[in-house]
């Protein structure tokens, strides 16, 4: 059959492998097989049908939009509701394990090619060169070791510490002896704490038991002017002598020290405010200045006035030089048991200057049989100078730590 004019020939017609359609009503061939006439050009079917087909292109574009829009909603969606990672922390390979093995085996080549690189430098290295790597590895040695020596001091300096004011607090509490605080400094350094006529009184009752001139209480003393110094004012001297009263108030205030710390130590020493029978080498070394344990006494201290008066100003000197001495304010110190070194001795935690001028005059402390004894004898290591000097006063005048 001639194809009619104006429409395009057609070839053969192979049909597609698919799978037959189900037949419509009133056709027994199936819906692939039949065979439709094309519409001429430009007839009214061939122009509704390229509407028609206008539109459903439209129709599948706005669809195909539609699609796409809905696939990026659904997608940015789902980017937005997926909860974020947490950071995973770098877990150590637990000791032992095949990976803390590896770990170590890295470290330890690290450090192997450490070493190789310095070993090919020294090799390499001019003299000067070998002198300044050697110069910087002792330094950093040295460093190293010092750092190490000073953490250790100061933790062995804590528990010392530590140890030394909890053995003072058990001293306190069972014998009411402080050996880091035996007088405040408050009391020692208040020279006006008693007037003349208040030592005389204390004087005559402590000595009323003793009724010869020569006690202390009715003796006069012959005096020296002395010129004001660094440590104390001038004392004026007298022709006639003065009075063991007068001496004491007298000193205590060119030198700003209590006259209740000079009787306390005139007692302490040579018992003179209640002795009753008095002697002449008890008033020569009076508050045992200069005198020390194992030796003679200094000459140029001997006598009573020199004795008070020298007491008073090496109170003050031992303030103003405490840095040439053993014992130290607010510092641990070690403080001897006895003259006697095989009887060893304890840290002290000294809470103030005045107790360790205690200590620079009188450098032993009480052991614990000393302690023990009350007012009486120890053992053969035990010494009292500082242990006395806190009961006599503590007796006549009251607590000495008080402020």
């Amino acid at each position: 059959m001639a194809a009619s004019k104006g429409t395009p020939k057609q070839g053969p017609h192979k049909p597609r492998r698919t799978r037959p359609s189900q037949p419509t009503s009133g056709s027994t061939r199936p819906a692939a097989q039949r065979r439709t006439k094309p519409a001429k050009p430009g007839s009214a079917a061939a122009k509704g049908g390229g509407a028609a087909a206008k539109s459903s292109s439209a129709k599948k574009t706005s669809a195909a939009k539609q699609s796409s829009a809905k696939s990026a909603a659904a997608k940015s969606t789902s980017i937005r509701r997926k909860p974020a990672k947490k950071p995973s922390a770098k877990r150590t390979p637990r000791a032992g394990t095949f990976a803390a093995r590896i770990a170590d085996r890295r470290q330890l080549s690290r450090a192997q090619r450490s070493l190789a690189r310095l070993t090919a430098r020294w090799k390499g290295g001019s003299v000067v060169e070998r002198v300044a790597m050697a110069t910087v590895g002792v330094l950093a040695a040295a460093v190293a070791i010092a750092l190490v020596v000073a953490v250790v001091h100061v933790v062995s300096g804590r528990v010392e510490l530590s140890e030394a004011k909890a053995r003072q607090v058990e001293l306190t509490e069972t014998y009411d002896f402080d050996p880091g605080d035996i007088i405040s400094d408050e009391q020692f350094f208040d020279g006006d704490a008693m007037d003349e006529a208040q030592v005389q009184a204390f004087l005559d009752e402590q000595g009323a038991a003793c009724t010869k001139d020569s006690c202390l209480r009715a003796r006069r003393f012959k005096v020296e002017r002395r010129a004001a110094n660094d440590y104390c004012r001038e004392y004026p001297g007298a022709r006639h002598g003065q009075s063991a009263a007068a001496i004491i108030t007298a000193a205590s205030k060119a030198c700003d020290v209590s006259p209740k710390v000079l009787l306390t130590m005139l007692q302490k020493e040579q018992q003179l405010v209640t002795e009753t029978n008095p002697k002449d080498f008890q008033f020569r070394s009076a508050m045992g200045l200069s005198c020390p344990d194992d030796d003679h006494c200094d000459p140029e201290y001997a006598g009573f006035f020199r004795q008070v008066f020298g007491s008073a100003e090496r109170y003050q000197y031992y303030v103003h030089h405490e840095d040439r001495y053993d014992f130290h304010a607010g510092r641990l110190n070690f403080v001897r048991f006895s003259p006697d070194v095989s009887c060893g001795g304890a840290n002290v935690y000294i809470e103030n200057k005045a107790t360790a001028l205690l200590y620079i005059y009188t450098p032993y402390q009480p052991n614990d049989a000393a302690l023990a004894a009350g007012a009486g004898e120890g053992d053969a290591c035990s010494t009292y100078g500082n242990r006395n000097f806190s009961i006599i006063y503590s007796n006549w005048f009251g607590d000495p730590r008080k402020a």
